[in-house]
């Protein structure tokens, strides 16, 4: 059995002594023996220890085409656990008993309470949760096996799921000879693709809702009632759960396909307040969910909402797309927008091909070095895609309806775009065809004056405008264009026109589509929740 890259595996910092203590304080103490298993592959639940006397070895087991793999060892003065004890996934590996002796068992409450209650133990523990989801992702990925095609629109979907979530997995190939060695020994068609493998079962045509549901990640009823439901972990989701959770109230966070909305997708965020050197939209959302996980924010993703029962006053509830109900004292909707696509002929195709794309992450943009792709839209999330892909060696064609850059672009970002060799910028220019067989070759643009232009293209980057989600939110006052509205007289601040219903962050009408804005929404209606749920 080799152990991971050939050593040691890092377990991040350690407890001192007197930490272990304080926190041993919260378990229950027991002997285990030599060969004993403290948890395995695909249980749905385990717990965390703390390793007095004994020593534990933790293994991927062998899967269809790799051999059982040594992840590492644990030993006296350590703890055995890692970021789905918080998270509510099942479990990808296995702790064996190699040298029996004492150990302190803590259950998922107790050790959320310690968590809580010892801030310099919780530091430390969240600390090597993390890096230790880092090793697993780097060693033990194959736990989890994608095969399909990793341009097309679905191994994409798939992957930026998991991704935000922090899931360990790796992607094969179809095209390449383990790609076609799993298909092989899990019987997947080519029109089967993607394909999950995950603890030997296989899941076929695999989306984030099929593999989530087998990870346990679909909402489960078997927490305590809820205080305060959010719908949406974009940013104001994710501060509200946070904010709700760290005040007390019992949190769940639900949402239709992964953790971060359109920020996730931001290449870069440059003026978020203390990143200076700017932080990307996926990694703020992996913090802003361990954060979540650390005050025992419930999250369920990806969980689909269907509505709102409204006919208690006092106790909304929210109505899953399975028919399951979530009775709780308050909701907070911030379920933003989405962007808009093109009508021109082809879109679907194409978009399916995965050569159209919403967003610009590093899975998205790693494949376009030195090759031409094209962006379209006036407003920051544009020029920051264009501004990420050129950084990394892609020619970019920014395609603007408007004829003013700056019109609804940050002056930085504008400034930057004009200076950088690699970026052209069309204004008052429209996308009008795209061409190309199985992918995209180049697209067809038009100018104000009426002249057409082919441009090379191999991807083109969609960021036109957004449309609220709101289309689920039955009783509830909106405007014209869909946003939901919170200006009623003597309501609470952010208040809909549903009493303890309250909206934050793009869905929500006049509000400023700023992350840090949204952010703040997110904690400032908590404030209101306390305040309905004292009334």
């Amino acid at each position: 059995m080799d152990d991971a890259e050939g050593g040691a595996a890092p377990r991040g910092p350690f407890l001192d002594p007197d930490q272990f203590r304080r926190l041993a304080a919260y378990g229950e103490h027991e002997l285990v023996e030599t060969g004993d298993h403290l948890f395995r592959t695909g249980d749905s639940t385990y717990d965390f220890f703390l390793l007095d006397s004994a020593r534990v070895e933790i293994f991927r087991d062998p899967t269809a085409i790799a051999p059982e793999r040594l992840i590492f060892h644990a030993g006296p003065g350590d703890f055995v656990g890692e970021l789905n004890l918080l998270t509510g996934q099942h479990v990808h590996l296995t702790a064996r008993v190699v040298e029996g002796g004492a150990v302190v068992r803590l259950g998922s409450a107790m050790l959320r309470r310690a968590l809580a209650e010892q801030v310099d133990v919780a530091d430390i523990v969240l600390a090597a949760f993390r890096e230790r989801r880092d090793v697993i992702r780097a060693a033990a990925g194959d736990v989890l096996e994608i095969v399909g095609r990793p341009d097309a629109a679905e191994t994409l979907e798939l992957r930026t799921y998991l991704s935000q979530l922090l899931l360990p997995h790796s992607l094969l190939d179809a095209a390449s000879d383990s790609g076609r060695t799993l298909m092989r020994l899990a019987g997947v068609g080519a029109d089967e693709l993607p394909a999950a493998t995950i603890a030997g079962t296989t899941l076929r045509r695999a989306t984030p809702s099929t593999v989530g549901e087998h990870l346990g990640l679909t909402y489960r009823s078997d927490g305590p009632p809820a205080d305060l439901v959010v719908v949406g972990a974009g940013p104001a989701g994710l501060a509200a759960a946070v904010y709700g959770a760290s005040e007390g109230l019992s949190t769940v966070l639900l949402d239709r396909t992964g953790l971060g909305g359109q920020a996730a997708k931001s290449a870069r965020i440059e003026n978020y307040l203390g990143f200076p050197q700017g932080i990307s939209g996926e990694n703020l959302t992996r913090l802003a969910m361990v954060q979540a996980l650390k005050f025992g924010v419930r999250i369920y993703a990806p969980c689909a909402v269907a509505g709102l029962d409204l006919r208690d006053a006092r106790r909304p509830a929210v109505v899953l797309a399975g028919g399951e109900r979530i009775g709780c004292g308050a909701v907070i909707v911030a379920t933003g927008a989405r962007y808009r696509r093109l009508d021109i002929p082809r879109w679907s195709a194409f978009e399916e091909a995965g050569a159209i794309r919403y967003a610009a992450t590093e899975l998205d943009v790693r494949e376009y070095e030195n090759r031409p792709v094209t962006v379209i839209g006036g407003a920051n999330s544009a020029g920051q895609a264009a501004l990420s892909l050129a950084g990394r060696g892609a020619t970019v064609d920014l395609v603007v309806r408007g004829a003013d850059l700056g019109a609804r672009m940050w002056s930085y970002l504008t400034e930057r775009i004009h200076a950088h060799a690699r970026i052209r910028a069309h204004t008052g220019t429209a996308v009008r065809e795209l061409a190309g067989d199985d992918t995209l070759r180049s697209i067809v643009v038009e100018r104000a004056g009426g002249q057409r232009e082919e441009l090379e293209s191999r991807a083109l980057f969609c960021f036109i405008g957004a449309e609220p989600v709101s289309g689920w939110l039955a009783g509830v006052a909106k405007d014209d264009n869909g946003f939901v509205r919170t200006d009623g007289a003597g309501a609470l601040p952010y208040q809909t026109s549903a009493p303890r219903v309250f909206a934050v962050g793009d869905v929500r009408a006049g509000s400023i589509k700023r992350v840090a804005t949204a952010v703040g929404e997110g904690a400032s209606a908590v404030s209101s929740v306390h305040t309905a749920l004292a009334d």
